[in-house]
């Protein structure tokens, strides 16, 4: 659950890397999370103002994780644009976000520390 809520936390910040779990563990997270008040709300039949509301709250946040994720791949963030092609700038878009991540220092930073096990987090010690 951390990874939503760092990514969260990080809504803003366009610069830097954001590892392959981090970006993904945020989309299973937040796709979850509408999906769930979309079901809410057709249970109880009222309009999917929620859905639409969370949907816009956490547009920035996907944004900017996104651009993070193709900073960590090597790749500017301007290819998020190619989301704006229908299906086949979306299919390029997430082979791109589920690629390997640059092992190395690039032009965006330090590679985003997966940590030990997969945890996200820096062995200390």
């Amino acid at each position: 659950m951390h990874w939503y809520t760092d990514v969260l936390r990080k809504y803003t910040l366009f610069e830097g890397r954001a590892a392959r779990e981090e970006y993904w563990a945020f989309t299973l997270i937040s796709v979850m999370l509408a999906f769930t008040l979309a079901g809410v709300e057709t249970a109880i039949g009222i309009r999917p103002v929620l859905t639409a509301a969370y949907s816009l709250a956490v547009l920035l946040p996907s944004m900017a994780v996104a651009v993070r994720r193709l900073h960590d791949t090597g790749r500017t963030g301007w290819w998020l644009l190619l989301a704006l092609i229908p299906v086949a700038g979306a299919i390029v878009l997430i082979i791109y976000l589920a690629g390997d991540s640059d092992p190395k220092t690039n032009a965006y930073g330090v590679p985003a520390a997966a940590g030990p096990m997969g945890t996200g987090r820096a062995a200390t010690g």
